[in-house]
């Protein structure tokens, strides 16, 4: 896939109702083996306290492997915990190592017979009742934030990054990345080039986001909710598919 392969555009050629229809078919088939992949984290009870987030990450990823023949993720694996979870997407902090009381979240790119997911999903160990009521808001922001995108048939990246923002600031909560989401589709994916700001749900793509890229397809798009609270010093992340999501 080129770099212009991956921006929107107003008049491409549309590829067939029938490829459309696999396309959309298989990136759900992607998102759905990603949930199992979290769900078997969770119930083989991967995070835990006195493991550093690397140790994590590498389990996930061996998990990955083991359950579905994953051998490629299409962007970095991340683990953060702590005021880790501070940290937007580009950033590298320290690995740190989980604590008791803490909150961690997974965000992970695998790659399942050649299609893209990107599955993010936060964790409390204990009891913490701020985190707690995070935890439970990131759904929830996240599920408002598809339905003003459902509502609104030409909103543009701009519009929606700007209505997730509030959507946290309502629930209580700072938004906590410079963009809420972006596209996805086969891979190999082209790394998203900053410059090209049609790829990203963000301030500067002021191009609505039902479109079509270069190759006539149409764009899938994945939202991301990072929400954070830089008093207490933590955060939390969830994100899933935007456009195929029900």
């Amino acid at each position: 896939m080129s770099l212009t392969e991956v921006q929107v555009v107003s008049n491409p050629l549309k590829q067939s109702a029938a490829d459309e229809a696999a396309r959309a078919r298989n990136l759900v088939a992607a998102e759905r083996k990603a949930v199992e992949l979290f769900d078997e984290v969770t119930r083989r009870g991967l995070i835990k306290p006195g493991l550093p987030e690397s140790a994590v990450s590498d389990q996930v990823r061996d998990l990955a492997a083991d359950l579905f023949g994953t051998k490629k993720h299409w962007h970095k694996r991340i683990v953060r915990s702590g005021e880790n979870t501070l940290e937007p997407y580009k950033a590298n902090p320290p690995d740190r190592v989980i604590g008791e009381d803490d909150i961690v979240f997974l965000d992970f790119g695998p790659v399942f017979e050649e299609w893209e997911a990107d599955f993010g999903r936060t964790y409390v160990l204990g009891d913490d009742p701020v985190k707690l009521q995070l935890t439970a808001d990131l759904p929830e922001v996240w599920a408002a934030g598809r339905a003003y995108f459902e509502d609104h048939p030409d909103v543009t990246g701009a519009e929606l990054y700007a209505q997730v923002c509030r959507l946290a600031e309502d629930a209580g909560w700072e938004f906590g990345g410079p963009h809420s989401g972006h596209l996805v589709g086969e891979f190999p994916h082209e790394l998203i080039d900053a410059d090209l700001v049609n790829s990203y749900i963000a301030p500067s793509n002021t191009n609505r986001l039902r479109g079509r890229d270069d190759a006539g397809r149409d764009c899938h798009w994945i939202l991301e909710i990072h929400l954070v609270d830089r008093q207490r010093g933590f955060g939390g992340f969830f994100e899933q598919l935007l456009t195929l999501s029900r």
